[in-house]
């Protein structure tokens, strides 16, 4: 009987373990969410392109001339009063003595192609009683470009520019221009201690008149150099020659009033250097030196036009060009300390004090000895826009 209980509890503990071994948990499955991919639009913001935007310039400044050193006394030593009485065959070597003007300058980029430059000048006697002064009158420049481009696969541009000015003295003389202006610069000195920023040959046609429109009037046909260089520390140069063969309406006088022509061909060269040299830089402020000089200008002429004048009464153009010398030329340095003042990225003032040298009395281009100081003073703004 014993037996048979632990048969029978061995059989059910071998059936309990066999029943054990085959469940099986059932596997959980879990059902992943389908991924949906969502695009979204990207919005991408590009600065707008702007078009051309008309700008340019504008500088007004007020300029103070004084006396000339000596201007009581000629180079010979002749003495000479206040209203100008001269010992008879002496000249007036500097006339221009305290006077002040007024100029207002700029230039308007109306196009991309077009271009307006304008200069206006008005000089006024700051000593009425003195008869020595003989500055006055406006003086109005205007002068429209229209740029071409290339020519062709060059580096050559080619520019029009027409050229107005009313010099507003004595007679009012006139003069219109047109200029085919070519620039060569791209082909000229370009390195690390000379740039070349205008080298330009420009053909023209020039006509000037009197204020009475009569036929005192100069034809003139010729061709200009303009050329303007960079140079290291501060300096820059620029050299121009003008040369014109001039056709008069009335015959001129030349060689002291003893010779009548309808013709010349005058040759006229201007060489000028320029430095600024900072002194002290403080924030906006900055305190430089400043300098120009140079011939201004050596002239010749085919016929006799220079030294001693010579003025005939029916002769309006003629009365400048009535000497007896076919050469002459001024001299001069201009030094003086600069006062800049950056009120705005924009808008500068500035003020300039200094004194021109000049050889007044030279008339015939053989001597340059006799120099005399005349100072000098100019304060103005200039804006950008």
């Amino acid at each position: 009987m014993r037996k048979s209980l632990l048969l029978v509890g061995a059989f059910l503990t071998v059936a309990a373990m066999a029943q054990a071994k085959e469940v099986v948990p059932e596997p959980v499955v879990v059902e992943e969410a389908p991924v949906q991919i969502v695009e979204k639009e990207v919005i991408v913001y590009r600065d707008k392109e702007e078009g051309f935007r008309p700008n340019g310039y504008v500088d007004l400044q007020y300029r103070w001339y004084g006396d000339t050193e000596g201007q009581n006394e000629d180079f010979a030593g002749n003495k000479w009063d206040k209203e100008g009485e001269l010992t008879p065959g002496n000249d007036n070597w500097n006339p221009a003595n305290n006077y002040s003007r007024i100029q207002l300058m700029g230039k308007i980029n109306m196009t991309e192609k077009q271009a307006l430059e304008y200069r206006i000048r008005t000089y006024d006697e700051l000593d009425k009683e003195d008869d020595r002064i003989k500055k006055s009158g406006t003086d109005t420049r205007l002068r429209y470009f229209y740029n071409h481009g290339y020519l062709g696969d060059s580096k050559v541009n080619l520019t029009s520019r027409v050229h107005y000015r009313n010099n507003g003295h004595d007679d009012n003389t006139q003069e219109l221009e047109y200029q085919a202006r070519f620039n060569f610069a791209e082909y000229m000195f370009n390195n690390d201690f000379v740039k070349t920023t205008d080298f330009t040959l420009a053909p023209k046609y020039k006509y000037v008149w009197g204020d009475d429109n009569s036929s005192d009037y100069d034809n003139r046909v010729g061709l200009d150099l303009s050329s303007y260089h960079e140079l290291p520390w501060g300096f820059s140069f620029e050299f121009n020659l003008y040369a014109d063969q001039h056709f008069y309406g009335q015959d001129q006088y030349f060689n002291g009033g003893n010779t009548k022509k309808d013709k010349n061909f005058t040759l006229d060269m201007e060489a000028y250097i320029y430095n600024y040299t900072k002194l002290y830089e403080n924030g906006n402020f900055a305190l430089g030196f400043y300098f120009e000089g140079g011939y201004d200008d050596y002239s010749y002429s085919q016929e006799k036009m220079f030294g001693t004048k010579h003025i005939a009464a029916d002769d309006k153009l003629g009365t400048t060009a009535s000497g007896t010398d076919d050469t002459d030329y001024s001299l001069y340095a201009l030094p003086g300390i600069q006062a800049d003042y950056q009120v705005t990225p924009n808008f500068k003032v500035y003020a300039v004090a200094g004194a021109e040298y000049r050889d007044w009395a030279d008339s015939n281009g053989k001597s340059a000895s006799d120099w005399r100081w005349q100072p000098t003073v100019w304060a103005g703004f200039k804006t950008t826009f």
